[in-house]
């Protein structure tokens, strides 16, 4: 985790960044080094309704594991990657989108 941190902030080092986190031991470590530029943001325990990544999740679930067989991992690796390439920027923020994020 510390090294995410440290990259995103690497990468926008000018920007002030809000990171909405849920309550996971590497997110939450005593040993996790917050760069200056990001604020931390913990979800509310046990509130996965609150994740937007959370609706991704189910979005993708919806469109590549509902009524579809797999013969092989494989199968499902290579349909769920491109579907996730072929997801456009739009779509994504449309489904993330939650009205205690928008600044």
């Amino acid at each position: 985790m510390n090294v995410f941190l440290s990259e995103l902030s690497k990468e926008c080092p000018y920007d002030k960044i809000a990171l909405v986190m849920d309550g996971a031991g590497w997110h939450k470590s005593k040993n996790l080094k917050i760069p200056g530029n990001i604020i931390i943001l913990y979800l509310p325990p046990y509130s996965p309704e609150l994740s937007p990544v959370e609706r991704l999740w189910l979005y993708i679930k919806k469109n590549i594991l509902t009524n579809k067989i797999y013969q092989k991992l494989d199968e499902l690796e290579k349909a769920l990657c491109n579907f996730i390439i072929g997801m456009k920027n739009d779509l994504i923020r449309s489904i993330c989108s939650v009205s205690y994020l928008h600044i």
